[in-house]
């Protein structure tokens, strides 16, 4: 008997002609992960990536670990693998899951054959293996509808598969196989969990923050490079450019009318995100914004924004509130990075009666007192590259 984890994934299935792309980006994202955890080879058949590993020396719970955490996978189950013969299946669905059926009193037993030579079909192979459970582990009784533990058997081409956990993956398409974007990083809770959702769809991320030196600290930028390896866990190699942004925040705060501070600051945000991302590549922008959270939320005041760059943007909070967000953060650990008390630029210079309601003609007769075009290119020939993953 052998063991190794099971990799099931979905939507990749329904992909067509092109699924063997997105299959391919998944096993080369899979190996990507599990680097430094041993010799192990990731191989795929049947609609299933099987992750062996070659030696005593990996640890199966790390690599699983590992693996809740890329983007494509829907389930990863440790399953022993036996010889095609029905006596085989049943001594491994006993001596492999014992210390599974101590924890339970009800199970039932699922039968996968997509082996189609195997000539037990599916409800008497669970049949065959649910009798013999019974007559071995006396606890256990059978209960169809309702069972604490179920008894998975597929029976593959490549062998036998004998498992009850399946532990949930995270989804999506595998980073990579749907582009590239550049995310808007702040050091808040909401623009990490944009791109790990963003990400999730496919996308490849770099990160642009704004840093304001002296009136945002070190510690803040800090900050935002702990948010980004976070990030890194799920999305794969990053870079991060740290934007300098005191110079403009200054300009904007001597000579553009208060009210109008936090939109035109957003509006040269993109403008310089933009710059940066055609350069490396990007086809979007990312930001974290949720419409009415905050006055530069508003629909006006989005409009407004979008209308600063050509780059489509995308916001894939913009339905959410700030509960559900808060929800995510916390699942995909950068919720207590998020919250450390150290301000970002966009806590600066922040009017005491922000506009609302917009109107870009007004926005851009106010920009006319700004030399925007060179303040967008010192603020890009300034930026510092740290490259996150390699």
């Amino acid at each position: 008997m052998d063991e190794l984890i099971l990799v099931k994934y979905g939507e990749i299935i329904l992909k067509g002609l092109n699924r063997r792309l997105f299959e391919d980006k998944l096993i080369k994202n899979i190996r990507i992960a599990l680097r430094g955890l041993g010799n192990i080879k990731v191989s795929k058949a049947q609609a299933t990536i099987y992750v062996t590993p070659m030696d005593d020396q990996v640890n199966i719970s790390k690599v699983i670990e590992r693996l809740q955490k890329v983007f494509g996978i829907v389930s990863v189950s440790r399953v022993a693998k036996v010889e095609k013969d029905i006596e085989e299946i049943q001594k491994a669905a006993v001596s492999y899951l014992t210390p599974s059926f101590n924890q339970y009193k009800t199970f039932k037993v699922e039968t996968k054959r997509a082996d189609k030579r195997f000539p037990i079909k599916s409800p008497e192979m669970s049949r065959r293996v649910g009798g013999h459970i019974l007559s071995q582990v006396s606890h256990l009784s059978v209960d169809v509808n309702h069972p604490e533990i179920i008894v998975h058997i597929e029976i593959r081409d490549t062998g036998a598969y004998v498992y009850a956990e399946k532990v949930p993956g995270p989804g999506g398409l595998p980073v990579g196989s749907n582009g590239k974007a550049t995310l808007l990083l702040s050091g808040g809770i909401d623009s990490p969990v944009a791109g790990w959702m963003i990400a999730k769809r496919g996308i490849e991320l770099e990160a642009v923050h704004f840093f304001s030196y002296p009136y945002t600290s070190e510690r803040a930028k800090n900050k935002v490079i702990e948010l980004a390896k976070i990030l890194n866990v799920y999305c794969g190699r990053m870079e991060l450019h740290i934007v300098p942004f005191t110079d403009i925040q200054l300009a904007i705060h001597e000579k553009c009318p208060e009210e109008q501070l936090t939109l035109i600051m957003r509006r040269f945000m993109m403008k310089i995100t933009e710059k940066i991302a055609v350069k490396n590549g990007s086809a979007a922008l990312v930001t974290g914004e949720s419409l009415g959270q905050v006055a530069s939320q508003t629909i006006q005041s989005l409009g407004v924004t979008n209308a600063a760059v050509d780059l489509p943007v995308f916001r894939p909070l913009i339905g959410m509130d700030k509960e559900e967000i808060v929800r995510i953060a916390k699942r995909i650990d950068t919720f207590e990075t998020s919250i450390l008390p150290y301000e970002d630029c966009c806590t600066v210079f922040v009017p005491k009666h922000p506009n609302t309601k917009p109107k870009l003609s007004r926005i851009l007769a106010a920009e006319q007192h700004l030399d925007a075009e060179e303040m967008v290119q010192k603020a890009v020939e300034g930026t510092e590259t740290i490259v996150i993953g390699e």
